[in-house]
């Protein structure tokens, strides 16, 4: 396969959609169930975020390699068999090798199958489009999520315990013992960060930095340049 298909202007747009522009939580508000009830910590969003990324790439590519023998008509239950049967593995996997994270995620892990957005990107995008692109999407849609996850659970988890990734090593694997970090030594913590409230409140001002964000970016792209140009020379009170 040539990879530099990868840099081109479809799969540009398919990751500036996944991790950006239509992120699942901070555009779409989905996925909020999951992405609250087990990011106490960037560990748990980490590992929620992979799980939900697997089930991602690889559904979209079932449905798009299966896009022409499904009849339209019983197409959406089908769908939900796909993906069903991909979290069952992903469960399996889990549980096998790696077991207290799994323990961790509890039923949240079965319940990816009801995550709207997998069903979503299946109807809405892998159902029409071959193969390659589908699974990109899949991907980034489900780096975007897992980036939010990563984001979230750290945020509180450095609020809360002053630490981050925690328990990495046992959760994750022992690969993964380079990540945990105490920030705040003989941190006390902020108890209602480590609660579900500061999950809403974490989710809150992230969305509203994104927004902040993308209204910033918006208003500099539509300046004039003429004004782009003369700001500095204005503020720097040569004018």
């Amino acid at each position: 396969m040539n990879l530099s298909i990868l840099f081109s202007a479809p799969y540009r747009k398919i990751t500036r959609d996944g991790l950006w522009d239509n992120n699942v939580v901070l555009t779409q508000n989905l996925a909020l169930c999951p992405l609250l009830a087990v990011t106490g910590t960037a560990t748990n969003g980490l590992g929620m975020g992979l799980a939900t990324m697997a089930v991602m790439l690889a559904s979209n590519g079932a449905v798009s390699v299966s896009r022409h023998l499904i009849p339209s008509e019983i197409r959406i239950p089908i769908f939900v068999l796909l993906i069903a049967a991909l979290v069952t593995l992903v469960d399996i996997f889990l549980n096998a090798w790696m077991h207290e994270l799994h323990k961790v995620l509890g039923l949240f892990i079965p319940l990816i199958v009801t995550n709207c957005v997998i069903l979503g990107r299946a109807e809405a995008f892998a159902s029409k489009q071959p193969v390659l692109p589908s699974m990109w999407d899949g991907l980034m849609m489900g780096a975007g999520f897992t980036v939010v996850m990563v984001i979230l659970g750290g945020v509180r988890e450095v609020t809360s315990a002053g630490t981050l990734f925690s328990n990495a090593s046992v959760l994750l694997g022992e690969g993964f013992s380079f990540l945990e970090t105490v920030i705040i030594p003989e941190y006390k913590g902020f108890l209602l960060t480590a609660l579900p409230p500061g999950g809403f409140i974490v989710l809150g001002f992230l969305v509203a930095a994104k927004r902040l964000l993308d209204k910033k970016v918006k208003t500099v792209q539509h300046q004039p340049v003429a004004e782009i140009i003369a700001e500095p020379v204005i503020n720097g009170g040569e004018l």
